[in-house]
């Protein structure tokens, strides 16, 4: 009975998830002390943990956590209220959806980091050039996966709302959105893992402020300690991004 009521307290899965991180790390330091890893390449998690403190004091990473967070927020934000649209346009108008959907999903698997210059020209070598780069870069999923959910309410949840004869509004409002927000939630994670990966990889790229010219920096300088380091606080703003929309899709679905 112990046992049991262990594995379902909120905190279990947490110490697991604390458990294999921490076991990991220590495997992986056995294989680099007995040589099996090369030691050039990846360094002891030890060396990392350690360097934590000299990133924190030395390169200003609270600063740069504000940067790369706030660029994050404005895409994160700016693709749900550009993204969700869109899909519902294309929901309520077939022959839109027609035309532009292959395209859309076309959209995802396009190289779009590759036209970074011409972003440059256009805004400048500034956030705005990370964050419109971004928008674009996480916009194909979430307008896919609304009109998906949407798409699928079951018919018998759409004849229960024309019995009530409720308006198109109501309809929309009271039986189409909380029946596709399941759905639509899937698209939002995706989006806003391509727009993580996109601010901190064009950061990188252009060696523009935030975390990823944080990493750019310290890897030219063959500093592996530090370049894992910097990696981690990457990690711990995904995690963070992750946990608040989490908590906004429990907000929105109490009932489960």
């Amino acid at each position: 009975m112990a046992s049991a009521s262990l594995m379902k307290s909120r905190w279990f899965p947490i110490a697991v998830g604390a458990s294999s991180v921490f076991a990991v790390f220590a495997l992986l330091e056995l294989l680099l002390k007995i040589g099996l890893v090369n030691r050039y390449i990846v360094p002891f998690p030890s060396d990392v943990v350690m360097a934590l403190e000299r990133i924190i004091v030395e390169e200003n990473v609270p600063a740069r956590i504000r940067e790369t967070g706030f660029e994050m927020l404005c895409s994160c934000v700016a693709v749900i209220l550009i993204g969700v649209p869109i899909g519902t346009a294309l929901y309520r108008y077939r022959a839109l959806r027609r035309a532009i959907v292959d395209w859309v999903a076309a959209m995802a698997a396009a190289p779009l980091v590759l036209a970074f210059p011409l972003f440059l020209v256009l805004f400048g070598r500034s956030s705005l050039t990370i964050i419109v780069m971004s928008i674009i870069t996480g916009l194909a999923p979430i307008i896919i996966k609304t009109t998906e959910g949407l798409s699928g309410v079951r018919p018998v949840l759409m004849n229960v709302g024309r019995s009530l004869k409720l308006t198109d509004t109501q309809m929309f409002w009271k039986i189409l959105m909380p029946a596709a927000l399941p759905v639509i939630f899937s698209g939002i994670r995706l989006s806003w893992t391509f727009v993580l990966i996109s601010v901190v990889g064009i950061e990188f790229l252009i060696n523009l402020g935030g975390l990823g010219q944080l990493i750019n920096d310290l890897a030219e300088r063959y500093d592996l300690p530090g370049t894992y380091a910097a990696i981690s606080f990457v990690i711990i703003v995904s995690v963070c991004f992750f946990m608040l929309l989490e908590r906004v899709e429990t907000w929105l679905r109490p009932i489960r």
